[in-house]
């Protein structure tokens, strides 16, 4: 190419340029009209209150504002969430030491009930002998004590069950006479070495609840009015409600005042008494009173008066049971003639040999024929084949053993007819409620001597 055709074509190409940076600058000019005339269309478009992008500002500023309120948020409900998880650990593990407490509680209570069991029957037997004045005196002194013990650590087993959930209501029918005459005969007794006199006005009305939980409200009634009441009389009676029979103590003791009503209710509280012989106790009586009615749902009520007594009571249902069904009620004989117990033949199976030797020398003393033992072989091997009218077994019969329930079905099979008792040391419902669906009478530990003894001759009355 020759200097002229390149001088024009460079020409050409520059002439090009300039047409196309003309035409941006034009493009350029029209956008930043357009942009000019969206600014003025903006700002001249606002309010008193501000323009647009001022609001527009604000908005940005609060969506910033809400952002990290929100991650606060989040981070928060994450530490919630990790102290939930913290907590649910701790529940579990508070959980399982309760549950823990309470088996060591049922087994330590189980371990010392054995041995006092043994003692109050060996007791109650040295009082049915002839002894000399100051040895009987002494006889009773010491089943006093040991009922005092008895008492003691049956609220601390029972506080612990009820703080741990574990003592449950096992409601059935029966009649009310089955339990309030055995405390009227063994609160008699109490009441008179305090030189009270003890009223007593039967009921034959059938009721529902849980037999030895509402005993355990009663008991804590009558021991508590015999316990502040210096002169006087106590009062054990029942009236007809439209919708309960309620199971009254009255006395006349100092009363409550009205302003420690409720106090009395609670965890180691008691009525203030100048008197300290009458202080004992750890005032847990009526707070597990409290808790009972609460769990049976069968209120308790309090009426008082100072300086002229207080009376509690209870109101139980009454029991959908026809009359025919109603139980034969047992009075103490009024001579050994008319005693059943004058040579029945009584089996006593229990693994404990001191509650063996115990309950020989109990029922012996009432006039029965007892063959104990360990097992049914070592009884049937003594019995010369005498036929038993009652078996008197304990629940627990050591480990790899039947259940003493097992086992009376079993003896109840090969002698037809014979009455069984369950005797255990654990008062979980479930035990009581087999027994019962058994057919048989289950007894809790510490035995009561009267409430057995009330108990077989009801059994042998009805034979």
């Amino acid at each position: 190419m020759d200097l002229f055709q390149l001088t024009t074509t460079t020409e050409a190409t520059n002439s090009q340029d300039e047409a196309e940076v003309a035409a941006l600058r034009e493009e350029n000019r029209r956008l930043r009209k357009v942009c000019q005339a969206l600014m003025e269309r903006v700002e001249g478009d606002g309010s008193a209150e501000g323009a647009p992008y001022a609001a527009f500002e604000r908005s940005v500023l609060l969506a910033e504002q809400v952002r990290e309120r929100t991650d606060t948020l989040h981070r928060t409900l994450d530490e919630l969430g990790q102290v939930n998880t913290r907590l649910l650990a701790a529940k579990a593990e508070a959980e399982a030491a309760n549950l823990s407490k309470t088996k060591f509680l049922a087994a330590v209570s189980h371990d010392l009930l054995q041995p006092l069991n043994a003692a109050r029957l060996f007791a109650s037997a040295l009082e049915t002998h002839s002894l000399p004045e100051n040895s009987q005196k002494l006889v009773g002194h010491i089943g006093r004590s040991l009922k005092d013990v008895e008492g003691l650590i049956g609220t601390l087993v029972d506080i612990s069950r009820l703080d741990a959930g574990v003592l449950r209501a096992d409601k059935s029918p029966f009649a009310v006479s089955t339990l309030l005459d055995t405390l009227a005969e063994e609160y008699r007794q109490v009441a008179g070495v305090r030189g009270l006199a003890l009223h007593y006005v039967p009921s034959s009305m059938m009721i529902e609840s849980d037999l030895a939980l509402l005993a355990r409200v009663i008991r804590n009634f009558l021991s508590n009015a015999v316990r502040y009441t210096e002169h006087g009389r106590v009062l054990l009676g029942c009236r007809r409600r439209p919708h309960g029979l309620e199971i009254m103590v009255g006395d006349t003791g100092p009363g409550i005042p009205e302003q420690q009503r409720e106090a009395i209710f609670l965890e180691f509280r008691r009525v203030n008494q100048s008197h300290s012989a009458n202080s004992r106790g750890l005032g847990l009586g009526l707070a597990i009173v409290d808790r009972i009615s609460s769990m049976l749902e069968q209120p308790v009520s309090l009426a008082s008066r100072p300086g002229v007594g207080a009376l509690f009571s209870i109101t139980v249902p009454y029991a959908a049971v026809p009359s025919s069904v109603l139980p034969t009620r047992y009075t103490s004989p009024s001579s050994e003639i008319d005693d059943p117990l004058q040579g029945c033949i009584v089996w006593v199976i229990d693994d404990d040999l001191a509650i063996i030797e115990g309950m020989q020398a109990l029922l012996s003393s009432w006039g029965c024929r007892v063959r104990a033992a360990a097992t049914v072989s070592a009884l049937e091997a003594a019995s010369d084949g005498e036929r038993p009218a009652v078996l008197l077994v304990d629940y627990h019969l050591g480990e790899h053993r039947e259940t003493g329930i097992d086992l009376a079905a079993r003896l109840q099979r090969r002698y037809p007819g014979l009455a069984a008792v369950v005797i255990t040391a654990n008062h979980e419902a479930e035990i009581k409620r087999a027994t019962r669906e058994a057919g048989m009478h289950c007894l809790l530990k510490p035995l009561k001597p009267l409430r057995l003894r009330m108990l077989l001759g009801s059994l042998l009355h009805k034979h």
